[in-house]
């Protein structure tokens, strides 16, 4: 079963960045939709980004538009999210999902957590003011 594995997390002062990454072992992501997903204590975990299975459609919530940047590296089985100019309320676990792209529509995402299928343990972000 695939199983994505975060990384990147850590803690980080009211401006500064982080890069986090999803990667799995013994499959190859080339065809699964990822999304980031991120729950804070006492929310609900919320969509940040997604990214369709090609790269070529990226969608982000209007929270973190102009802020975080979402890519993919087929070759390297691995997705970034990169999360610049960050702010205390994005203090959260961050978790990586994907979904294979056949359940999807083609070549998007949605970030809408009941369509994927796999998730990641996730990784704390905190972001200190």
């Amino acid at each position: 079963q695939l199983q994505p594995v975060e990384s990147g997390g850590g803690l980080v002062q009211s401006g500064g960045s982080l890069r986090l990454s999803c990667t799995v072992s013994g499959f190859t992501l080339d065809y699964y939709v990822i999304g980031w997903f991120r729950q804070a204590p006492g929310k609900e975990r919320e969509g940040v980004s997604c990214i369709s299975s090609s790269g070529g459609y990226r969608n982000y919530v209007d929270s973190v538009k102009g802020r975080f940047t979402i890519s993919r590296d087929n070759a390297q089985d691995t997705v970034y999210l990169q999360m610049n100019a960050l702010k205390p309320e994005d203090t959260a676990v961050y978790y990586c999902a994907a979904v294979h792209e056949e359940s999807t529509v083609q070549d998007r995402c949605v970030l809408t957590r009941l369509i994927y299928d796999y998730w990641g343990q996730g990784t704390q972000v905190t972001v200190s003011s």
